[in-house]
């Protein structure tokens, strides 16, 4: 699929290991209404990135509001609803296979929303996982991909970066690395330059001899492609 091999395969979470989108949008759904915000222009706007960079954003139109107080009552929320959380197909035996030293999750959701969308998931947390409290700068800001290539000692460059939303994208190509979109989650098309698979049924990961995997798709023809990806 990709003529080279990666130090290392680096994950987003949401969307791209596992679907969580209707938990999410029932929590930030009930977020919205307590503001009098347009829901359904709103809802867009929350995927692939930090839950206070969405409060924050939302804060001119909100006067006086407690911008640490409201990103804690919607991080407490989504902790506490995983309903309907499952993984993205093929994505726990594909994950189960990697070396763990060789991979990671990059993800803009707290370490402990993480492990509680992971566990609804039935995977298990990487070593090395990289999570809102660990950066100054969220997605699309290339910090958390830098910083999960640092600390599995590999080149930021040398990185396969899975993603599926548009400022998880542009932080992977911040980063400097290859870029691959999972679009199991999509309903509408994405443009994008890059390689685009549904899910993980089909595609294996190669271990060379020093260590570096090697991406390679069993149903290429179906499943492997170029942009725009749609559902």
């Amino acid at each position: 699929m990709f003529d080279r091999n990666f130090g290392a395969f680096l994950f987003d979470m949401d969307g791209t290991v596992l679907t969580s989108i209707a938990a999410a949008e029932r929590v930030w759904t009930r977020w919205a209404q307590r503001h009098g915000l347009d829901v359904a222009r709103f809802l867009p706007t929350i995927h692939g990135v930090q839950a206070v960079d969405t409060v924050r954003r939302q804060a001119p139109n909100l006067p006086g509001i407690d911008i640490a107080a409201e990103t804690a009552w919607v991080t407490q929320a989504e902790i506490e609803d995983v309903d309907g959380i499952a993984p993205i197909p093929g994505a726990v035996a594909f994950l189960a296979a990697l070396p763990p030293e060789r991979w990671t999750i990059v993800t803009s959701a707290t370490r402990e929303l993480a492990a509680a969308r992971l566990r609804a998931a039935g995977l298990p947390p990487p070593a090395r996982m990289v999570c809102a409290e660990d950066i100054t700068r969220g997605k699309p800001e290339p910090d958390g991909y830098l910083l999960a290539a640092e600390r599995l000692g590999v080149r930021p460059e040398d990185c396969l970066i899975f993603e599926d939303a548009p400022a998880g994208i542009a932080a992977g190509e911040a980063a400097g690395g290859t870029v691959l979109v999972i679009t199991q989650t999509h309903h509408q098309p994405l443009e994008t330059t890059h390689a685009t698979v549904h899910d993980y049924l089909g595609l294996a990961a190669t271990v060379a001899a020093d260590g570096s995997l090697r991406l390679t798709c069993h149903t290429a023809g179906d499943r492997a492609g170029k942009g725009p990806a749609s559902r």
